[in-house]
């Protein structure tokens, strides 16, 4: 961006130079961002499955959900366990 890549650069980095601290700082976030997604999703799914989620305009019918939190939460560790072995090959 001709006009906003040098005010990016000092905002994001702190710098004035692309060199080896930034490069290492740049990698290590998008190293790292994957996992950290990754658990905030898992957190999710895991409270999200505790109490069910058949009730997506948040009616208070309590009867109405679906207690199904240990089929699908091993259902998706599965899943993700299967996902994260392909992407290690």
């Amino acid at each position: 961006i001709p006009y906003l890549g040098e005010m990016m650069v000092y905002w994001l980095w702190g710098g004035f130079a692309v060199d080896n601290p930034t490069l290492t700082r740049f990698f290590t976030i998008h190293f790292l961002l994957p996992f950290i997604l990754s658990a905030i999703i898992m957190l999710h799914l895991v409270f999200l499955h505790e109490s069910g989620s058949s009730n997506p305009l948040g009616t208070p019918l309590s009867n109405d959900k679906i207690p199904f939190y240990p089929y699908f939460l091993i259902k998706d560790l599965v899943g993700y366990f299967t996902f994260f072995f392909f992407f290690l090959l």
